[in-house]
């Protein structure tokens, strides 16, 4: 029976690497032109060998690496909020005891993203988002830092969609020693072919496959590895065996792509677009460095005879002719044209930074701009990537919280909930920088129009339309301002009842006092008339 599912793995990832296949020579380019630490998708490279002997140029990896670093601080930015949590049930966002829950597990869930590994492996994944359009992070349980990220490298990585559209199912072919494989599985899991490597050179590389996929049949009622939603998997293709099967509760992978199209499983990157202006800016680069050499250190021309020294090129050198002879060494003319070149070389930079956003993105940093001019660049800067967004939430942030929320709920990190919120289904909000931009513009009208209101108050009564207290939810709500500094609708109430009473009791002895200074203007007039 597990070699029957063995040989349905290895058959079904035979298929998954021919589908793959259009893919690698793609990514092996941009690897090779934009991000060469990883160009060993096709070409098989040693450890620390060189890799940038084609680049010329660094304006694309440059502006990779802006546009990963931009992407990383505006979505998932270490120092500052990028997720909140509430409840789509308003009654439970007015409960004291559920807010101060979620308050509490947010904060928490904050404190496992910094003490983990999190935001090196969330700067990979951008880098391979933006590079060959398709990024995998395993999401693991963690006995120390209760959770652990790892970003694959695309070469490993071979996935396939639901009828949905979302990547279900994941195949990672990797090497490990044969010493780690035995450390891992034990030596009664794994296959003769690498117990037998393991007997002639324990560290010799084996090829494993790990396969997370959806289980078809498993009892719910079951809470052991047999029977979770997804299926773990590891084979050894070469032996074609079953080393281990477990499972997870969750899909253990996020796997975002930047864009794709419909009928397409992998997606397309910035870099993807930008890689014929980078290698065409390679070859002018080096077009422009031979002819810049040229004309420092032109070829010369020498005549054919009356030469018998060598020529001496260097500084101060001397090389003999006759005298009153034409004959002499003189620079050959290459034709060469620096300015049109450099000009040519500036145009393709251009485009590529573009490609990138490195105009937008670097934009607001000006020296001479007012706040305000900031402000609109800024969201010019974040409408630019507000198509990523939606996918990127999709495909990326939703999983990832999801994942960890649930690894931490089952380690007990979290505090035992209140009764009121047992089967209530718990909301995920985005208040990053870029999330926040992307709500900026409705927030902007309907601050102008307040002001306006303001101001139209002086004249007519048109405040009576104006539901405040809905404006500062709705801000709240935008802003992603945590919710321990917004009171709730009971502590509303409770403070303008005081407030009432307060003014009420401020009234009453403002009309005692007027009643006393009346009774005292009277008394005379009593007196006067007795």
């Amino acid at each position: 029976m597990e070699n029957k599912q063995a040989a349905m793995l290895v058959e079904r990832f035979a298929s998954l690497k021919s589908l793959r296949s259009n893919w690698e020579s793609h990514w092996q380019e941009i690897g090779d032109y934009m991000l060469p630490r990883k160009a060993d998708i096709v070409q098989q490279r040693t450890r620390g060998d060189k890799r940038t002997e084609l680049i010329f140029d660094g304006t694309a990896l440059h502006a990779l690496e802006l546009l990963a670093s931009s992407l990383h601080g505006m979505m998932t930015n270490a120092s500052t909020p990028w997720f909140t949590l509430g409840y789509k049930e308003n009654a439970l966002a007015e409960d004291d005891a559920a807010r101060e829950w979620l308050d509490s597990v947010t904060n928490d869930m904050y404190i496992a993203f910094n003490r983990s590994n999190f935001q090196q492996e969330i700067q990979e994944l951008y880098q391979d988002l933006i590079s060959f359009g398709t990024s995998a992070m395993f999401v693991a349980s963690d006995e120390k830092s209760l959770v652990r990220f790892n970003t694959r490298h695309i070469k490993e990585i071979y996935v396939q969609e639901n009828e949905k559209g979302i990547v279900d199912t994941v195949f990672r072919s990797f090497h490990i020693t044969a010493r780690s494989a035995l450390n891992l599985f034990g030596e009664d899991k794994v296959s003769k072919n690498i117990l037998d490597k393991a007997k002639k050179d324990p560290y010799s590389d084996v090829l494993l496959l790990h396969v997370v996929m959806p289980r078809d049949n498993y009892n719910t009622g079951k809470q052991d590895s047999m029977n979770m939603p997804f299926k773990s998997c590891y084979v050894d293709p070469e032996d074609v065996h079953l080393i281990s099967e477990g499972g997870f509760k969750e899909f253990p992978y996020v796997v975002p792509r930047y864009l794709k199209a419909s009928f397409e499983t992998y997606g397309r990157s910035p870099a993807m677009n930008a890689l014929p202006d980078v290698k065409m800016l390679n070859k002018m680069s080096e077009v422009a460095i031979k002819a810049a050499q040229k004309q420092i250190d032109p070829p010369l021309m020498i005549p054919d005879d009356g030469f018998m020294l060598p020529v001496r090129t260097v500084p101060g050198g001397l090389n003999f002719y006759r005298a009153g002879s034409r004959d002499r060494i003189e620079p050959l003319s290459t034709g060469a044209n620096n300015p049109i070149t450099l000009n040519m070389i500036q145009d393709r930079q251009l485009a590529i930074q573009k490609t990138f956003y490195v105009d937008q993105l670097l934009m607001s940093q000006g020296g001479n701009m007012t706040a305000t001019e900031v402000l609109q660049r800024n969201e010019e800067k974040m409408r630019l990537l507000g198509p990523v967004l939606g996918r990127l939430q999709s495909e990326l942030l939703q999983p990832l919280i999801e994942r960890v929320f649930n690894i931490l709920m089952r380690a007990n990190v979290f505090q035992p909930a209140p009764e009121i919120l047992q089967g209530m289904t718990i909301d995920i909000e985005y208040v990053s920088p870029l999330a926040k931009a992307q709500r900026s513009g409705d927030l902007n009208s309907v601050m102008r129009g307040v002001e306006i209101f303001g101001s139209l108050a002086q004249f007519a009564p048109v405040l009576d339309y104006l539901d405040s207290d809905g404006l500062v939810k709705y801000v709240q709500k935008t802003l992603g301002l945590p919710a321990r500094i917004i009171r709730s609708d009971v502590e509303v109430a409770e403070v303008r009842q005081q407030r009432q009473r307060q003014e009420a009791a401020v009234q009453q002895q403002q009309e005692q006092m007027q009643q006393a200074e009346a009774a005292q203007k009277v008394a005379p007039l009593v007196k006067a008339t007795s």
